[in-house]
């Protein structure tokens, strides 16, 4: 690149901010135990296990993702569909399930001394919900920072927005049962419809009627940017939430979150990795397989720790695992930018880019 490519001030510093959200957090669920208990004991109807608050400022992240979903686009992938054969490869028969086998080595078996059988289970049932849902939002910074071809990355993220619709709860209770832990249809289902189905739906709609009765312009210009800070916001409390209510497995599991991250960094560049490698075999440009390689390694942490939380509680060790994915994606995810930034030489020269709708 000539150019160095800048990031917005809340983009360039969310490493920063994440840390900052976790003193918070650990400092809330330590300072005021009662309530942040209550905070996390409210739930939508008796045993339904959906926390009022995390799910609310899901909702108000989700959302707005799923307003930047143009579902127009994906006819243009129709001229060179390489790229997005290899990302949905990575990403649905690949990923989940190397996840699942690094879990497993590692939480229970290398690290078999320290973490005890049905807490590493646990953990393993975090780390799978957490590689079975592909990243929706960051995936358009990642984009960015890489020269991505911005309509082929929305295309990739839609595609894998309507195949999440139906493969994600299969994917997470099969790997789940052949890692021995119980996870309750009903309940991932609910969470599935809830956290998926209905902001993609809602998402759609909104964007459709006015895309129709405003314009394109008008919505990308005018209305779009009304959610930014609103998304920023909702992120930053969710992870104060979250790290609150994770503020005793923080503090007194520290040696817990250093070995869950293991997997998860060694999964996030294996996946790149061989996502990225795929696209250079396969002479895809640099434009769609850097990004490609991206959304093929991260994860879409806040659906994935709205589940846990669902399905295994707060406090719960599923939980923790997915909330160490949040601590450890950002600055992996910012390496692995580099790297692909550092080999563009290997690939062919750049074609045009889509142009949304064609």
């Amino acid at each position: 690149m000539t150019d160095r490519k800048r990031l917005a001030f809340f983009e360039r510093y969310l490493t920063l901010w994440v840390f900052l959200c976790m003193i918070a957090g650990v400092a809330l669920g330590k300072l005021a135990p009662d309530l942040t208990a209550a905070l996390s004991g409210l739930e939508f109807g008796r045993g339904s296990q959906v926390n009022i608050p995390i799910a609310v400022l899901i909702w108000l992240m989700i959302y707005p993702m799923m307003l930047k979903v143009d579902f127009t686009a994906l006819g243009g992938v129709a001229r060179k569909p390489k790229g997005l054969l290899v990302t949905l490869f990575v990403n649905w028969l690949v990923k989940p399930f190397s996840m699942a086998l690094l879990a497993w080595v590692f939480l229970q078996n290398v690290f078999a001394p320290w973490i005890a059988p049905e807490v590493a289970k646990n953990y393993t049932a975090g780390l799978i919900i957490l590689a079975a849902a592909p990243c929706t939002a960051m995936v358009f910074v990642w984009s960015y920072l890489t020269d991505g071809d911005p309509v082929y990355t929305l295309v990739q993220v839609a595609l894998n927005d309507l195949i999440m619709l139906v493969a994600f709860a299969p994917i997470v209770m099969l790997l789940c049962g052949v890692a021995q832990v119980v996870v309750p249809s009903k309940v991932l289902v609910t969470s599935v419809v809830v956290f998926i189905v209905i902001p993609l739906a809602a998402g759609f709609l909104t964007r459709s009627v006015l895309l129709k009765t405003r314009g394109r312009e008008w919505f990308e210009t005018r209305f779009l940017p009304i959610f930014h800070p609103v998304t920023i916001a909702a992120l930053l409390v969710t992870l104060v939430l979250i790290f609150a209510f994770q503020a005793g497995n923080l503090t007194q599991r520290w040696l817990a979150v250093i070995l869950i991250a293991v997997p998860i960094v060694i999964q996030v560049y294996f996946n790149s990795g061989l996502a990225y490698l795929l696209m250079r075999w396969l002479k895809v440009e640099h434009r769609v397989a850097a990004p490609g390689a991206l959304i093929g390694a991260s994860n879409f942490f806040e659906l994935a720790v709205a589940v846990a939380i669902t399905l295994f509680g707060p406090s719960s060790p599923a939980a923790l695992a997915t909330v160490v994915g949040v601590l450890v994606e950002v600055p992996v995810m910012l390496s692995v930018c580099n790297l692909c930034n550092r080999t563009r030489h290997w690939f062919p020269a750049d074609a045009p880019a889509l142009r949304p709708g064609k």
